[in-house]
């Protein structure tokens, strides 16, 4: 995965891109991040986001990169994790609050308070991290009209 330093998509490519429903993968991608499989969440979305050329592509590569970031937590890798958090800014920073039915807010809040706490232990005692500061990506299914209840 490379890093592309001109992303800078306009505010309407953007909340255009918001407003659309959530790719089946992408919600398999989310549900794996939900349960802790931060490796298989980052290869699912790593997919949707080298197939996607809109705006949105950026928006998956971020939260993959914070999957990454849990990742090497998990294995004790301080480095990596602080990189991943480094890099998964750049692309979620352009993002609303709420985008795709994603709570990006909560997000946020939630892998800066895990990376406050891995600097807080520092490299040496990364093993001591309380893994109950990874919370779930929060988001909305979208509806579908097809549905019969």
């Amino acid at each position: 995965m490379t890093d592309d330093l001109h992303f800078s998509p306009s505010v309407d490519e953007i909340t255009c891109a918001c407003q659309a429903g959530l790719d089946p993968q992408v919600i398999e991608g989310l549900e794996l991040y939900n349960t802790r499989r931060f490796f298989e969440c980052h290869e699912v979305l790593e997919n949707v986001w080298r197939a996607e050329k809109s705006p949105i592509r950026e928006l998956y590569r971020g939260i993959l990169q914070v999957a990454v970031g849990y990742y090497h937590i998990q294995r004790g890798n301080y480095i990596g994790a602080r990189k991943m958090f480094k890099r998964c800014r750049r692309w979620l920073d352009p993002f609303p609050d709420i985008c795709q039915g994603i709570n990006l807010a909560g997000l946020r809040c939630d892998f800066e308070a895990v990376e406050d706490a891995i600097v807080r232990l520092g490299p040496s005692r990364i093993a001591f991290f309380d893994t109950t500061l990874f919370k779930p990506i929060e988001y909305i299914l979208p509806e579908n009209p097809d549905e019969t209840p």
